[in-house]
């Protein structure tokens, strides 16, 4: 666990570590309060994750097609 805050992380980082916490809690490897703390991070991380996704989503659909079909060119997105 990089203890990085979680709204600083990208996609990749938030999920390496969301798998890494899905792992340590499969194997029941943590004390209870312990698992509790990872399953809290987990979630935040899971919900960063899909924020991101939903985020790349948004830039595809701002895609614009020309006539013929084929992308010509893309407005810009704003993700704030």
């Amino acid at each position: 666990m990089t203890g990085k805050p979680i709204a600083e992380m990208s996609f990749e980082e938030a999920m390496a570590e969301l798998e890494a916490i899905v792992a340590k809690l499969e194997n029941a490897a943590a004390p209870l309060d312990e698992s509790l703390d990872l399953y809290e991070r987990g979630e935040a991380l899971r919900k960063r994750c899909d924020e991101r996704l939903k985020d790349a989503e948004l830039r595809v659909r701002k895609i614009v097609a020309g006539a013929d079909g084929a992308a010509k060119g893309a407005e810009p997105f704003d993700a704030e």
